[in-house]
Parts: structure tokens; C-alpha cells; sequence
């Protein structure tokens, strides 16, 4: 099987994608709900798209092509009115958070679609504690050469995007101390993980076709890399994200990579190398482990520091980019969360300190995806 040709799309456009928790009103835990979501917005006109993910306790929405972090926003915004105006219709919830904190994986149905039914028959049980919640934002690039550079250059970033979207400290009732624990329910497929060194899009066709020949893979879904090339939307698809808490946290997210980006493919800042992935699982294992806390060695360096220095540096570093991106104030936003308000994660467990009872924990994490925010940054 050939793979699509790469196509045209605007550089640095962006596409936005989150997977959201369906909970009951009565006690909080995970709903099977997702069939009568997709029927009651059947028709719906919307910027974007709702469709099924692997379990019915879970929806997820994407938004059109997005121009800028104002776009993003506003496209996110008016998706989320619809899903919400149908939740309440089914007097269900919805809500942020990368994994449910007390539901059982072994409770949850697999949504009925074949490929979904495929992969429950080739993954088994892990399909079902793959009910887990992230976000992923597609970064449009002008060629194929230039999506292949653009993902390996920023492949270093990486724990950044881990540590600024944590939200899933707890499973199955448990606190893990891992700030991002959803990422260790992906990594337990077997083509999870980074993507292969190669900077050349015919040398990537080789690789992808090695590969289908093996009978492993049939298309690029069946890679669940931390990114991954989208030649049949021209993008690079960033994969590593927990969903966060609101949508206005989930665009200040995409608006970062997409100032990375441009920074990437305007000054061409880096040569990517093979090597820069010595350091690689050590500083993404960081990142999920401690959030801004963990250890990061820059791969061109070998310095060490933490990962809130490395963030904060880098944000002051894209200021330029930021401000023709006009997401400067997004940016901003993210340096405040770095220096001081902390992310997801360090809220859920907060809010956990003061409550001492995960399904009201739920029940503020759901207000606050399904309430409409004040603050336009």
C-alpha cells in the first residue's frame, strides 16, 4: 500500500483535536453516552467535526483549519457550545483531564465501528484502557521536506508540550505521582514512541513501504508516534498532550506550537540529528514523572536544568514569532502558568487536598469545561 502524496496546506495553519470525558451528573464516573451525543448533533453545522473514539465514554471534537490562536479559540468555543447544549439535553457531563480519575477500564464498551472493533481484537485489553484523553494539533507546512525537518526539530520540545498540558495524576482511584499518566496507556502499543530518522520525504516512503511490506502497518493511523507526519492534510500531527482542563489552556497549547513552528521553519535554527535522540525517553519520562519539576538535558548541549527553565527561556526566545503570530498574549499566559499558577495536574491534585473526594473533583473539572470563560488570553 502506497502512502497519499503529501498535500498543499497553508504553512503554520493549525488543527485542533480533543478527546473529552462523557460522566454522569449522579455520581461522576464515566457514561457510555457517545451514540446518543453523535445522534443529537447529527446535521449540526458546525467549524469543525464530533466523532467517536475507541470507548463510548468518550467524544471527541476537532476544529477546521485555524488560522491563529483568535481562530483556534473561537472555532473551539463554538464546538464546545454544541457538545455542551447536547450533554445537557441527556443531563449528562463533559469534561477535560487526560485520564478519568476512579473509572475501571474493564467497565467501558468499545464504541461500535469497525476499525475500532479491529483494534479491540488486536490489542485486546488495552484497547479498553486506552479510554484516556488527549489533545493533538496539526501544524500545516509547505512540503513534505519541510514537515519531516519541522517534526524533528521539534521533537525536542516535546516535554514541554507534556509538562504544560498535564491533567491526569490519578487512575482508578489511585494518585500515581506521575503528573501525566495517560502517556504510560500509550506507550504500551507496540508502535508507540518516536518517529524514524530521516529528513528526506523519499527516504520516509522507503521506510513506510519496508514497513507495510512487514504486514504490520496499513496507513499512517497505525502509528501512535509522539508526531507524525499527515501527508493527506500537509501537517505534522503533535500527539503528546493531555487534554486540558478548558479550551482556552487547549489553544494557548496549539498557539505555542505553532509559534515553534514558524520559528523552526522561518530561521531554520537547528540541523536535526540522530543523536539528539540520546536524551530523548529520559526527558519525555521526566516530563510525565514531574511536570515543570523534571530534568531536562538539552540533546545539542548535555545541559542540565529543569524543564520550567527550559520553557521559560524558550518562550522569551519566541517573542518575535509570537508577535506576528499576534499570540503573544497566549504566550504570556503559558509564561504565568510556567512561573507560578502550575499546570493541570498540580489543580486536580489541589482540588483533591481540599475536597478528599475524586467524584467532586469530576463534577469542578466538568464545570469548568462546560462554563464559558471570562479571560479572552
Amino acid at each position: 500500500m502506497s502512502l497519499e502524496p503529501f498535500a498543499s496546506s497553508g504553512a503554520l495553519s493549525m488543527g485542533i483535536e480533543l478527546e473529552l470525558q462523557i460522566v454522569s451528573r449522579y455520581n461522576y464516573d464515566l457514561m457510555p453516552c457517545a451514540p446518543d451525543l453523535l445522534r443529537l448533533l447529527d446535521g449540526a453545522r458546525l467549524p469543525g467535526a464530533i466523532t467517536p473514539e475507541m470507548t463510548e465514554s468518550m467524544i471527541e471534537l476537532s476544529t477546521g483549519i485555524c488560522r491563529d490562536y483568535d481562530d483556534a479559540l473561537a472555532q473551539l468555543g463554538e464546538i464546545r457550545d454544541a457538545l455542551v447544549h447536547a450533554a445537557e439535553r441527556l443531563d449528562v457531563g463533559l469534561a477535560g483531564g487526560g485520564t478519568h480519575p476512579f473509572q475501571h477500564w474493564a467497565q467501558q464498551r468499545i464504541f461500535d465501528k469497525p476499525r475500532f472493533h479491529q483494534l479491540s481484537e488486536l490489542y485486546g485489553y488495552l484497547s479498553k484502557q486506552f479510554t484516556v484523553f488527549g489533545q493533538h494539533v496539526h501544524l500545516g507546512c509547505p512540503d513534505a521536506n519541510t514537515a519531516l525537518y519541522t517534526l524533528h526539530c521539534i521533537s525536542r520540545y516535546i516535554p514541554h508540550f507534556i509538562a504544560l498540558s498535564a491533567s491526569s495524576p490519578y487512575v482508578q482511584g489511585e494518585d500515581t505521582g506521575f503528573h501525566s499518566a495517560r502517556l504510560n496507556s500509550v506507550f504500551a502499543f507496540p508502535l508507540s514512541g518516536r518517529a524514524p530518522f530521516v529528513l528526506d520525504w523519499d527516504d520516509f516512503l522507503r521506510y513506510f513501504e519496508k514497513m507495510t511490506a512487514t504486514g504490520v502497518v496499513k496507513s499512517m493511523k497505525d502509528f501512535y508516534w509522539d508526531i507524525r507526519p499527515k501527508p493527506e492534510y500537509g501537517t505534522i500531527e503533535v500527539r503528546v498532550m493531555d487534554t486540558p482542563l478548558t479550551i482556552t489552556k487547549a489553544a494557548r497549547i496549539a498557539a505555542y506550537i505553532q509559534t515553534l513552528g514558524r520559528w523552526m521553519q522561518v530561521e531554520r535554527p537547528f540541523q536535526p540529528q540522530e543523536d539528539d535522540y540520546l536524551v530523548y525517553t529520559f526527558n519525555r519520562f521526566q516530563a510525565c514523572r514531574f511536570g515543570f519539576d523534571g530534568t531536562f538535558i538539552d540533546p545539542a548541549t548535555r545541559e542540565h536544568r529543569t524543564l520550567r527553565e527550559d520553557v521559560l527561556r524558550t518562550l522569551v526566545r519566541l517573542e518575535d514569532h509570537a508577535i506576528a503570530l499576534k499570540s503573544d498574549g497566549a504566550l504570556r499566559a503559558l509564561l504565568t502558568d510556567v512561573g507560578g499558577h502550575g499546570n493541570d495536574a498540580q489543580w486536580i491534585r489541589e482540588t483533591y487536598a481540599r475536597e478528599r473526594h475524586l467524584p467532586e473533583v469530576v463534577r469542578q473539572q466538568s464545570l469548568r469545561w462546560m462554563q464559558r470563560e471570562t479571560s479572552p488570553a
